[in-house]
């Protein structure tokens, strides 16, 4: 039989999925729409366009060309979101760097990923005078400044942003290309070695907006994102694009608030002064802020709280809730762009009971649509939907990352057998709810039976005397492994490892937990170590006390 593929009319417009299609309604539909930076800069859509069209002018003129990568070093700001347009939509690629790691990691990434040209903000210049010298690739610098005076440096910038914009024609003809061209690259900051460069085109971007859209625009009021929000991510935009919500958030046209560095007091003025509704985060965050003096007094309900890179306790999540935060768990990973899953609740859920209901939020959530989402077993057969038969969580989506820049090897282990492995273990529940029990490298091997760390941190985080949690394990000569927590104690409670044991031990006689958690050892600690993007760093964490 022949095959019904659509006839192209030779004159059709062939429409590719550019980043640049996601600026049209906003800028036609909401031009006076307001971008808040700070409490320094504020300005409309209608200038967001302006501006894109402005860098677009002044990196041309510096030299970038389709094809080169221009990376940014800045915290979460106006320009990042300029540079999320102008740079793909020129055919470059953007490369966010991350801040936050060592400035040897960072030197690595900047010539791992062949930068061309660098945005650097001020406050990192001793960090780029530090690696300047051994830099194989940049040809050029622009700097991104704060303050009213110009620093004192060495670098060789072109100029500085604003002044280069200013000097800038602020018409720009985007042209079209394959959609498929690379638009972005970071670098997971990985467990093991150097960071993964990770990688997105244009369509992979534009279609992980779309999937976010859905599912977020359609949920009835619970965790919903709609034209009269007020967005700021509190999750960094060199790490996976901030999730993908700056890019939901521009198409949808919504006044948007970008905080540069997280600073509580800053964030919880922002939050009230400029009426924010929709956020994102991982749990320290939102633990530093319901513990900062300033959360007391601030009106919080009404704010809608996506948590994602790390499990939120329902100890947590109760306590957002008393504040009236409409808090719920988000998942992903770098390689998936990173939306996969989320934890909205039913109508029939939100008639629960807090407690209840923060089961619910806690969960790992839904799969977003297009995301074919499974949970395997190590013969790729598909577990049973019973809430207990654990899995690897296995993924297929058409935003997913294609691999690892400039590693074969480790794309091949990521995508084995076509699908990507998130090395995430799960159950399944009838509903189609996922839970992580645990990373399937961190869960701990007690006398032959698996113990999940995950569980273990919700469990003790319910103590009334701990501040925070993260548990390990360690090996140990009769059982193989014995979990250990590392515990911050409150400073208002007393609290001794016996206390700890002594909680730990009552849900495993209740049966809710497995047996073998009793084994546990418990030690106090001044601090948990965590990754660049605030995640427990489960590594370091072993090789400091394992």
């Amino acid at each position: 039989m022949p095959e019904h593929t659509i006839p192209r009319t030779p004159s059709a417009y062939d429409y590719q999925l550019l980043i640049k299609n996601l600026l049209f309604c906003p800028v036609v539909d909401a031009p006076d729409q307001e971008i808040v930076y700070r409490s320094s800069f504020r300005y409309t859509y209608r200038e967001l366009h302006q501006r894109v069209k402005r860098l677009a002018n002044a990196l041309t003129s510096l030299g970038v060309r389709k094809g080169d990568t221009v990376a940014v070093m800045d915290w979460d700001s106006h320009r990042y979101l300029e540079c999320f347009f102008a740079v793909p939509m020129l055919g470059a690629v953007l490369h966010t760097i991350n801040v936050r790691l060592s400035p040897e990691q960072i030197l690595y990434t900047i010539d791992h990923a062949e930068d061309d040209f660098l945005l650097v903000n001020s406050e990192f210049l001793p960090i780029l005078e530090q690696i300047r010298g051994r830099m194989d690739t940049v040809k050029g610098f622009v700097l991104l400044n704060d303050e009213a005076a110009p620093p004192v440096t060495t670098i060789p910038f072109a100029g500085e942003y604003e002044n280069l914009l200013d000097s800038s024609s602020c018409e720009y003809n985007f042209a079209d290309f394959d959609e498929n061209t690379r638009a972005t690259t970071f670098y997971s900051t990985g467990t093991t070695g150097m960071p993964k460069g990770v990688y997105f085109s244009h369509r992979q971007l534009v279609l992980h907006t779309m999937g976010v859209l859905g599912v977020l625009g359609s949920a009835l009021g619970h965790g919903r994102f709609h034209r009269q929000d007020v967005y700021m991510p509190i999750t960094p935009m060199f790490h996976v694009h901030a999730w993908g919500v700056p890019y939901v958030a521009t198409m949808l046209g919504v006044k948007q608030v970008y905080p540069g560095r997280y600073v509580p007091d800053l964030l919880l003025e922002l939050i009230e002064k400029e009426k924010v509704t929709f956020s994102h985060c991982v749990p320290t965050i939102l633990h530093m802020l319901l513990k900062h003096p300033h959360a007391q007094r601030i009106d919080l309900s009404g704010w809608k709280l996506i948590i994602g890179g790390a499990a939120m306790s329902r100890t947590l999540c109760i306590d957002a809730m008393k504040h009236g935060i409409d808090v719920f768990t988000g998942y992903g990973m770098s390689e998936t762009c990173p939306i996969l899953t989320l934890a909205h609740l039913t109508p029939e859920m939100l008639e629960l009971s807090p407690e209840e209901q923060a089961t619910i939020r806690c969960k790992t959530g839904r799969s977003i649509p297009l995301a074919d989402l499974r949970v395997v077993d190590s013969d790729m057969l598909e577990q049973p939907r019973d809430s207990t038969s654990p899995g690897e969580i296995v993924v297929r989506a058409p935003w997913l990352t294609q691999g690892y820049l400039k590693d074969h090897k480790a794309s091949e282990r990521l995508w084995e057998g076509g699908w990507l492995h998130t090395g995430d273990v799960a159950v399944r529940d009838e509903l189609g709810y996922i839970r992580i029990t645990d990373r399937s490298k961190d869960v701990i091997k007690v006398a032959g039976e698996w113990v999940s760390s995950l569980e273990l941190e919700d469990i003790i985080a319910h103590h009334p005397g701990v501040a925070e949690v993260a548990v390990i394990g360690t090996t140990d000569e009769k059982w193989g492994e014995r979990p250990l927590a590392l515990v911050i104690p409150r400073m208002d409670k007393a609290l001794t490892e016996k206390d700890i044991s002594h909680h730990v031990k009552e849900y495993a006689d209740k049966g809710l937990v497995n047996k073998q958690v009793v084994l546990i050892k418990v030690r106090f600690v001044n601090a948990i170590d965590k990754t660049s993007v605030g995640k427990v760093s489960k590594v370091a964490l072993r090789e400091k006390y394992a």
